[in-house]
């Protein structure tokens, strides 16, 4: 090698480091302590239970002030992210963060709260009751989700964030996309960007949406079909069709737990596809069934079984008895939820965001605006002879 190529070798940026998955990356980095899982555990349930006090007590603080409507409104995954971020510019001060960051176990906890969702989720329900709302979820979906993946390809996105990015915004926001950052492998700072556009953009739609079924004249039915179908946390349709009405939150709900519910055919999806087209270099074998089955996230069964589960059971006994239960698995649930997202504000860097730029940012928003112009056509097509 002569001297001029040497020091153009010296010179050359270094390559980039190889795409982990969030397992493998776990796996690179020195073992932690027991005690430093442990004190990491204890800020994430410390802030957990500041959470909910906070959710339980600001509307009764709010009550006969100006802020009262809005306090009532607000659900705790905006508590729960903004305590986390607050602890996350504590910890860092303090160089506490990354010694004390093995206990923020938000894959563990959104999972979880993934599964304990499918529980709530009666299947017979939604096919005998609401024929239409799985006719718009899949068509929704499908158009929704081929936008975001297309218009990520032309503004250069990487494929494993344009997977979380699609699914997030097309399904149920933040669990769409842990289900798939397990299919696609996708970094942990992956999730972190897709979760923070879920929650940026589904706190104005909260208010936005009703207060635009009220100005279009929409009905009950068709409301609550746009906003189901729309607004990308389950938490928030709750909240939006809340303020719309109870009828508005009935279809809402039903609208939204059957897009849930497609959360596993995604997920298998995007595991074929990104195990035999993305990421398979040419001329190599076929990827066999095993090393699919590997890699398919296998939550999402626990998602699928407990929906089964949970229809069997209610079946089973009274209305009253199953609803006190099915009570008791949706508050465990909010709470493992509660859990992940104070991990993800603790987990968020500023400097994952500077890096991503402003390209994804466009795209979810632009992903957004499809599926509320394209989720109205469907609602009023599908819903307007729908009475409550």
């Amino acid at each position: 090698m002569s001297n001029t190529e040497a020091r153009q070798a010296d010179s050359a940026p270094p390559a980039d480091p190889p795409v982990r998955s969030e397992t493998a990356a776990l796996q690179a980095i020195p073992r932690p302590t027991a005690a430093q899982i442990a004190a990491g555990l204890a800020v994430v349930l410390v802030l957990g239970a500041l959470t909910r006090f906070f959710e339980t007590h600001v509307p009764r603080w709010a009550v006969d002030t100006p802020f009262q409507r809005v306090a009532k409104s607000i659900e705790y995954p905006v508590y729960a992210i903004a305590l986390g971020l607050l602890g996350n510019v504590l910890l860092t001060k303090l160089s506490l963060r990354e010694r004390l960051s093995a206990g923020f176990r938000t894959e563990f906890f959104i999972k979880t709260g993934v599964v304990l969702l499918g529980a709530s989720i009666n299947l017979r329900i939604l096919v005998t009751a609401a024929g239409p709302s799985i006719l718009q979820a899949l068509l929704l979906i499908t158009a929704v989700f081929g936008f975001t993946w297309w218009f990520g390809g032309r503004l250069g996105l990487d494929d494993k964030l344009r997977a979380l990015l699609s699914s997030a915004v097309s399904i149920c926001g933040v669990s769409a996309a842990i289900a798939a950052a397990g299919a696609v492998q996708a970094r942990r700072e992956q999730i972190a960007y897709a979760a923070s556009l879920v929650i940026i953009f589904a706190l104005p739609s909260i208010f936005l949406l009703p207060w635009l079924a009220g100005a279009l004249g929409l009905s009950d039915a068709v409301a609550g079909a746009w906003i189901g179908g729309n607004i990308d946390t389950t938490a928030a349709v709750a909240a939006s069709g809340a303020i719309a009405g109870e009828q508005t939150l009935q279809i809402a709900t039903i609208v939204k737990t059957t897009q849930n519910a497609l959360i596993g055919l995604v997920a298998i999806a995007l595991t074929a596809y990104f195990t035999l087209r993305v990421e398979r270099t040419p001329g190599a074998a076929r990827p066999s069934a095993r090393q699919i089955w590997d890699r398919f996230p296998k939550f999402v069964l626990g998602f699928v079984g407990a929906s089964v589960i949970g229809t069997i059971y209610l079946a089973s006994v009274d209305k009253k008895t199953g609803s006190a239960h099915i009570a008791i698995v949706n508050d465990l649930r909010t709470w493992f939820l509660i859990l992940a997202f104070v991990s993800i504000g603790l987990e968020f860097s500023l400097r994952g965001l500077r890096e991503a730029g402003w390209r994804p940012f466009v795209v979810f928003g632009s992903a957004v605006v499809v599926n509320l112009l394209v989720g109205l056509g469907l609602s009023v097509l599908l819903f307007r002879d729908f009475s409550v």
